[in-house]
Protein backbone atom coordinates (compact mmCIF):
# COMPACT_ATOMS: atom_id res chain seq x y z
CA UNK A 1 0.00 0.00 0.00
CA UNK A 2 1.42 3.44 -0.78
CA UNK A 3 2.20 5.57 1.31
CA UNK A 4 -0.68 8.21 1.65
CA UNK A 5 -3.06 5.13 1.07
CA UNK A 6 -2.00 3.60 4.39
CA UNK A 7 -2.17 7.52 6.22
CA UNK A 8 -6.10 7.78 4.53
CA UNK A 9 -6.85 4.26 5.32
CA UNK A 10 -5.39 4.37 9.03
CA UNK A 11 -7.79 7.93 9.56
CA UNK A 12 -10.68 6.59 7.93
CA UNK A 13 -10.18 3.57 10.94
CA UNK A 14 -9.90 6.08 13.25
CA UNK A 15 -12.85 7.74 12.54
CA UNK A 16 -14.66 4.61 12.06
CA UNK A 17 -14.32 3.59 15.40
CA UNK A 18 -14.69 7.06 17.00
CA UNK A 19 -17.59 8.87 15.19
CA UNK A 20 -18.10 10.79 18.39
CA UNK A 21 -15.00 12.14 18.91
CA UNK A 22 -13.98 15.81 17.84
CA UNK A 23 -11.84 14.74 15.22
CA UNK A 24 -10.18 18.17 13.02
CA UNK A 25 -7.54 17.20 10.33
CA UNK A 26 -5.46 20.10 10.62
CA UNK A 27 -1.26 20.49 11.16
CA UNK A 28 -1.87 22.00 15.09
CA UNK A 29 -4.84 22.16 17.51
CA UNK A 30 -5.40 25.56 19.29
CA UNK A 31 -5.02 25.29 22.92
CA UNK A 32 -8.25 24.55 24.38
CA UNK A 33 -9.85 22.25 21.87
CA UNK A 34 -11.11 18.98 22.38
CA UNK A 35 -8.63 16.00 22.39
CA UNK A 36 -8.84 13.08 20.56
CA UNK A 37 -10.86 9.67 21.80
CA UNK A 38 -9.06 6.10 21.65
CA UNK A 39 -11.32 3.32 20.67
CA UNK A 40 -13.31 3.22 24.27
CA UNK A 41 -13.93 6.81 23.87
CA UNK A 42 -11.69 7.99 26.93
CA UNK A 43 -10.50 11.16 25.75
CA UNK A 44 -6.54 10.94 25.83
CA UNK A 45 -4.45 13.90 26.24
CA UNK A 46 -1.51 12.93 28.07
CA UNK A 47 2.35 11.74 26.72
CA UNK A 48 4.60 10.37 29.08
CA UNK A 49 8.44 10.88 27.61
CA UNK A 50 11.18 8.44 28.58
CA UNK A 51 14.71 10.19 27.91
CA UNK A 52 16.44 7.75 28.53
CA UNK A 53 16.64 4.27 30.88
CA UNK A 54 19.55 5.18 32.85
CA UNK A 55 19.58 6.35 36.25
CA UNK A 56 22.04 7.01 38.97
CA UNK A 57 19.99 4.73 41.36
CA UNK A 58 19.44 0.95 40.63
CA UNK A 59 16.38 0.43 42.61
CA UNK A 60 14.95 -2.52 43.43
CA UNK A 61 11.60 -2.85 41.78
CA UNK A 62 13.03 -1.13 39.04
CA UNK A 63 16.36 -2.75 37.26
CA UNK A 64 18.58 -5.09 37.90
CA UNK A 65 22.00 -4.87 40.32
CA UNK A 66 23.96 -4.55 37.64
CA UNK A 67 21.92 -1.93 35.27
CA UNK A 68 20.28 -2.30 32.24
CA UNK A 69 22.15 -3.01 29.09
CA UNK A 70 23.10 0.62 27.67
CA UNK A 71 21.20 1.58 24.49
CA UNK A 72 23.58 2.16 21.48
CA UNK A 73 23.60 5.83 20.26
CA UNK A 74 21.03 5.06 17.15
CA UNK A 75 18.68 3.44 19.78
CA UNK A 76 18.30 6.39 21.31
CA UNK A 77 15.43 8.99 20.68
CA UNK A 78 17.81 12.18 19.68
CA UNK A 79 16.25 15.69 21.47
CA UNK A 80 14.94 16.93 18.25
CA UNK A 81 13.51 13.42 17.39
CA UNK A 82 11.59 13.78 20.91
CA UNK A 83 10.80 17.64 20.15
CA UNK A 84 8.79 16.45 16.54
CA UNK A 85 7.50 13.10 17.84
CA UNK A 86 5.93 15.99 20.60
CA UNK A 87 5.09 18.69 18.18
CA UNK A 88 3.05 15.85 16.29
CA UNK A 89 1.10 14.58 19.06
CA UNK A 90 -0.43 17.70 19.66
CA UNK A 91 -1.92 16.98 16.57
CA UNK A 92 -4.46 14.38 18.17
CA UNK A 93 -4.74 16.23 21.45
CA UNK A 94 -1.97 16.22 23.52
CA UNK A 95 -1.88 18.80 25.89
CA UNK A 96 -0.01 17.48 28.40
CA UNK A 97 3.61 15.66 28.87
CA UNK A 98 5.79 14.39 31.86
CA UNK A 99 9.94 14.01 31.25
CA UNK A 100 10.34 10.46 32.95
CA UNK A 101 13.61 8.03 32.64
CA UNK A 102 15.21 6.35 34.01
CA UNK A 103 16.20 9.20 35.54
CA UNK A 104 15.58 12.06 33.49
CA UNK A 105 18.08 14.56 34.74
CA UNK A 106 21.26 13.02 33.50
CA UNK A 107 20.20 12.96 30.16
CA UNK A 108 22.39 15.64 28.16
CA UNK A 109 20.28 18.56 26.51
CA UNK A 110 17.45 18.17 29.21
CA UNK A 111 16.49 21.93 29.80
CA UNK A 112 16.34 22.83 26.43
CA UNK A 113 14.07 20.25 25.65
CA UNK A 114 11.75 21.53 28.70
CA UNK A 115 12.05 25.12 26.60
CA UNK A 116 11.19 23.52 23.82
CA UNK A 117 8.27 21.76 24.91
CA UNK A 118 6.73 24.94 26.90
CA UNK A 119 7.27 26.72 24.14
CA UNK A 120 5.30 24.40 21.63
CA UNK A 121 1.61 25.45 20.21
CA UNK A 122 -0.42 22.86 21.95
CA UNK A 123 1.39 22.27 25.18
CA UNK A 124 0.19 23.69 28.30
CA UNK A 125 1.43 21.37 30.83
CA UNK A 126 5.37 20.21 31.11
CA UNK A 127 6.53 18.12 34.43
CA UNK A 128 8.94 15.40 35.77
CA UNK A 129 9.30 12.60 37.42
CA UNK A 130 12.65 12.18 38.85
CA UNK A 131 14.81 10.69 41.80
CA UNK A 132 15.72 14.19 42.79
CA UNK A 133 19.43 14.09 43.54
CA UNK A 134 20.30 16.37 40.65
CA UNK A 135 17.72 18.93 41.40
CA UNK A 136 19.69 20.85 43.62
CA UNK A 137 21.84 21.98 40.64
CA UNK A 138 18.87 21.88 37.93
CA UNK A 139 16.05 23.23 39.79
CA UNK A 140 16.25 26.80 38.50
CA UNK A 141 17.54 26.44 35.79
CA UNK A 142 14.23 23.96 34.70
CA UNK A 143 12.02 26.27 36.36
CA UNK A 144 13.23 29.19 33.93
CA UNK A 145 12.36 26.81 31.10
CA UNK A 146 8.66 26.42 31.69
CA UNK A 147 8.79 22.80 33.99
CA UNK A 148 5.70 23.30 35.95
CA UNK A 149 5.87 20.56 38.70
CA UNK A 150 8.28 17.67 39.69
CA UNK A 151 7.24 14.34 41.46
CA UNK A 152 9.65 13.37 43.44
CA UNK A 153 10.61 9.63 43.88
CA UNK A 154 11.63 8.68 47.74
CA UNK A 155 10.24 5.59 49.05
CA UNK A 156 11.28 5.64 52.67
CA UNK A 157 12.67 7.73 55.01
CA UNK A 158 14.92 5.49 56.56
CA UNK A 159 18.58 6.15 55.53
CA UNK A 160 19.75 2.66 55.78
CA UNK A 161 16.61 1.34 53.86
CA UNK A 162 17.14 3.95 51.32
CA UNK A 163 20.41 2.62 50.60
CA UNK A 164 19.20 -1.01 50.09
CA UNK A 165 16.06 -0.05 48.27
CA UNK A 166 18.17 2.04 45.62
CA UNK A 167 21.48 0.07 46.17
CA UNK A 168 23.83 3.19 45.72
CA UNK A 169 21.50 5.92 47.06
CA UNK A 170 22.04 8.20 50.41
CA UNK A 171 18.44 9.39 51.75
CA UNK A 172 19.70 13.44 52.25
CA UNK A 173 20.65 13.66 48.09
CA UNK A 174 16.82 13.48 47.62
CA UNK A 175 16.11 15.48 50.38
CA UNK A 176 17.91 18.03 49.17
CA UNK A 177 16.28 17.51 45.80
CA UNK A 178 12.98 18.13 47.21
CA UNK A 179 13.98 21.32 49.14
CA UNK A 180 15.30 22.47 46.06
CA UNK A 181 12.37 21.91 44.28
CA UNK A 182 10.28 23.89 46.51
CA UNK A 183 13.01 26.72 47.14
CA UNK A 184 12.76 26.80 42.82
CA UNK A 185 8.44 27.68 43.32
CA UNK A 186 7.67 24.48 41.87
CA UNK A 187 4.40 23.97 43.04
CA UNK A 188 2.79 21.51 43.22
CA UNK A 189 5.83 19.28 44.61
CA UNK A 190 4.81 15.76 44.79
CA UNK A 191 6.50 12.46 46.66
CA UNK A 192 5.82 9.43 45.01
CA UNK A 193 6.25 6.19 47.17
CA UNK A 194 5.82 2.68 45.82
CA UNK A 195 4.31 0.65 49.14
CA UNK A 196 5.97 -2.64 49.29
CA UNK A 197 4.82 -5.06 52.34
CA UNK A 198 8.06 -6.92 53.23
CA UNK A 199 9.56 -3.26 53.43
CA UNK A 200 7.77 -2.55 56.35
CA UNK A 201 7.66 1.24 55.40
CA UNK A 202 7.12 3.76 58.30
CA UNK A 203 3.80 5.21 56.08
CA UNK A 204 2.70 7.85 58.97
CA UNK A 205 5.93 9.57 58.78
CA UNK A 206 5.75 10.14 55.17
CA UNK A 207 2.26 11.21 55.27
CA UNK A 208 3.08 13.56 58.10
CA UNK A 209 5.72 15.37 55.66
CA UNK A 210 2.81 17.11 54.15
CA UNK A 211 1.32 19.01 57.51
CA UNK A 212 3.76 21.56 57.50
CA UNK A 213 5.53 22.37 54.34
CA UNK A 214 3.26 22.35 50.74
CA UNK A 215 3.99 18.22 50.10
CA UNK A 216 1.78 16.19 47.85
CA UNK A 217 2.99 12.41 49.22
CA UNK A 218 1.15 9.80 47.22
CA UNK A 219 1.52 6.25 47.55
CA UNK A 220 1.69 4.13 44.68
CA UNK A 221 0.43 0.14 44.68
CA UNK A 222 3.62 -1.80 44.15
CA UNK A 223 3.10 -2.72 39.99
CA UNK A 224 3.53 -6.18 38.27
CA UNK A 225 6.14 -4.33 35.48
CA UNK A 226 8.95 -6.56 34.54
CA UNK A 227 10.23 -9.92 36.20
CA UNK A 228 8.68 -11.65 39.05
CA UNK A 229 10.74 -12.17 42.71
CA UNK A 230 13.96 -12.87 41.65
CA UNK A 231 16.74 -14.96 43.96
CA UNK A 232 17.84 -11.56 45.34
CA UNK A 233 14.40 -10.81 46.96
CA UNK A 234 13.81 -8.19 43.92
CA UNK A 235 11.07 -7.42 41.82
CA UNK A 236 7.22 -8.02 42.08
CA UNK A 237 5.29 -10.22 44.54
CA UNK A 238 1.15 -10.23 45.20
CA UNK A 239 1.87 -10.71 48.76
CA UNK A 240 4.20 -7.04 48.63
CA UNK A 241 0.61 -5.15 47.32
CA UNK A 242 -0.97 -3.26 50.02
CA UNK A 243 -4.16 -1.81 48.95
CA UNK A 244 -5.18 1.80 49.01
CA UNK A 245 -7.67 1.02 51.70
CA UNK A 246 -6.10 -0.98 53.35
CA UNK A 247 -3.31 1.77 53.54
CA UNK A 248 -5.48 4.45 54.37
CA UNK A 249 -6.88 2.18 56.92
CA UNK A 250 -3.06 1.75 58.69
CA UNK A 251 -2.04 5.66 58.54
CA UNK A 252 -4.98 6.65 60.50
CA UNK A 253 -4.87 4.00 63.14
CA UNK A 254 -1.58 5.48 63.76
CA UNK A 255 -2.29 9.00 63.32
CA UNK A 256 -4.62 8.63 65.79
CA UNK A 257 -2.26 6.84 68.09
CA UNK A 258 -0.04 9.79 67.96
CA UNK A 259 -2.91 11.94 68.69
CA UNK A 260 -3.43 13.56 65.64
CA UNK A 261 -6.82 13.56 63.54
CA UNK A 262 -7.77 11.12 60.91
CA UNK A 263 -6.92 11.99 57.15
CA UNK A 264 -10.46 13.33 55.39
CA UNK A 265 -10.66 13.52 51.67
CA UNK A 266 -9.93 16.88 50.00
CA UNK A 267 -12.74 16.61 47.48
CA UNK A 268 -12.34 17.95 44.44
CA UNK A 269 -11.43 21.67 45.01
CA UNK A 270 -8.75 20.44 47.30
CA UNK A 271 -6.82 18.49 44.75
CA UNK A 272 -2.96 19.43 43.65
CA UNK A 273 -2.64 20.85 40.16
CA UNK A 274 -2.24 17.91 38.23
CA UNK A 275 -3.85 15.26 35.53
CA UNK A 276 -3.20 12.32 37.86
CA UNK A 277 -5.74 9.23 38.86
CA UNK A 278 -4.81 9.91 42.81
CA UNK A 279 -7.49 10.02 45.68
CA UNK A 280 -6.80 12.90 47.77
CA UNK A 281 -6.92 13.14 51.60
CA UNK A 282 -4.83 15.73 54.35
CA UNK A 283 -4.98 16.23 57.73
CA UNK A 284 -7.06 19.14 58.67
CA UNK A 285 -4.74 22.61 58.72
CA UNK A 286 -2.32 20.66 56.39
CA UNK A 287 -0.23 22.20 53.92
CA UNK A 288 0.09 19.67 51.91
CA UNK A 289 -2.18 16.47 50.92
CA UNK A 290 -1.78 12.66 50.56
CA UNK A 291 -2.91 10.78 47.30
CA UNK A 292 -3.38 6.99 46.99
CA UNK A 293 -2.98 5.96 43.64
CA UNK A 294 -4.61 1.95 42.86
CA UNK A 295 -3.97 0.77 39.67
CA UNK A 296 -4.60 -2.80 41.13
CA UNK A 297 -7.21 -2.45 43.76
CA UNK A 298 -8.89 0.30 42.15
CA UNK A 299 -8.27 -0.16 38.83
CA UNK A 300 -9.15 3.63 36.77
CA UNK A 301 -8.56 2.24 33.69
CA UNK A 302 -11.93 3.35 32.06
CA UNK A 303 -10.53 6.78 33.11
CA UNK A 304 -7.12 6.74 31.46
CA UNK A 305 -5.84 9.66 29.77
CA UNK A 306 -1.81 8.42 28.54
CA UNK A 307 0.16 6.90 26.02
CA UNK A 308 4.06 6.16 26.59
CA UNK A 309 6.67 6.84 24.72
CA UNK A 310 10.11 4.96 25.43
CA UNK A 311 14.03 6.18 25.30
CA UNK A 312 14.00 4.16 22.42
CA UNK A 313 11.00 5.20 20.65
CA UNK A 314 8.31 2.84 21.04
CA UNK A 315 4.71 4.12 21.86
CA UNK A 316 3.17 2.26 24.25
CA UNK A 317 -0.67 2.27 24.54
CA UNK A 318 -1.13 0.79 28.38
CA UNK A 319 1.74 0.25 30.46
CA UNK A 320 1.08 -3.42 31.61
CA UNK A 321 1.13 -4.38 27.75
CA UNK A 322 3.95 -5.59 25.57
CA UNK A 323 2.41 -3.77 22.32
CA UNK A 324 4.59 -1.23 20.99
CA UNK A 325 4.41 0.83 17.84
CA UNK A 326 8.02 1.54 16.42
CA UNK A 327 7.67 5.60 16.16
CA UNK A 328 11.51 6.13 15.91
CA UNK A 329 11.51 3.61 12.27
CA UNK A 330 8.47 5.62 11.22
CA UNK A 331 10.12 8.92 11.96
CA UNK A 332 13.17 8.63 10.52
CA UNK A 333 11.77 6.73 7.31
CA UNK A 334 7.93 8.57 7.00
CA UNK A 335 8.46 11.63 8.86
CA UNK A 336 5.97 12.92 10.70
CA UNK A 337 3.02 11.90 8.87
CA UNK A 338 4.07 8.89 9.63
CA UNK A 339 4.54 9.31 13.50
CA UNK A 340 1.00 11.05 13.00
CA UNK A 341 -0.19 7.80 11.94
CA UNK A 342 1.38 5.86 14.94
CA UNK A 343 -0.57 7.82 17.07
CA UNK A 344 -4.03 6.96 15.45
CA UNK A 345 -2.73 3.39 15.95
CA UNK A 346 -2.05 3.85 19.46
CA UNK A 347 -5.30 5.01 19.88
CA UNK A 348 -7.08 2.02 18.30
CA UNK A 349 -4.70 -0.27 20.52
CA UNK A 350 -4.97 1.00 23.76
CA UNK A 351 -6.88 -1.83 26.08
CA UNK A 352 -10.11 -1.54 27.94
CA UNK A 353 -8.51 -2.56 31.21
CA UNK A 354 -5.30 -4.05 31.88
CA UNK A 355 -6.85 -7.18 33.52
CA UNK A 356 -4.73 -7.53 36.19
CA UNK A 357 -1.51 -8.82 33.59
CA UNK A 358 1.06 -10.01 35.72
CA UNK A 359 4.82 -9.15 34.53
CA UNK A 360 6.28 -7.61 31.28
CA UNK A 361 9.35 -8.35 28.93
CA UNK A 362 10.65 -4.73 30.26
CA UNK A 363 11.76 -3.41 33.32
CA UNK A 364 10.08 0.06 34.51
CA UNK A 365 13.51 1.85 33.64
CA UNK A 366 12.90 0.78 29.66
CA UNK A 367 9.85 1.21 29.59
CA UNK A 368 9.41 5.00 31.67
CA UNK A 369 8.04 5.81 35.06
Amino acid sequence: MAKRDKSYALRRLYLAKNESSSYTEVSNISKGEEAMKDSHGRVIDYLRISLTDKCNFRCIYCMPADGVQPMGHDELLRIEEIETIARVATRIGIRSVRLTGGEPLVRKGVVDLVASLHDMDGIVNVSMTTNGVLLPDMAADLKAAGLSRVNISLDTLDPEQFTYITRVGRLESTLRGIDAALEAGFNPVKINAVTVRRLNQDFLAFAKLSIDRPLHVRFIEYMPVGESTGSDGTGWDRSDVIPSEELLGIINERAVAEGLPELVSTGDDGKPIGWGPARYYEFPGAKGTVGFISPLSRHFCSQCNRLRLTADGKLRPCLFSDREIDVRSALRKGGEDAVYDCFLEALNMKPDDHHDKVGTERNMSQIGG
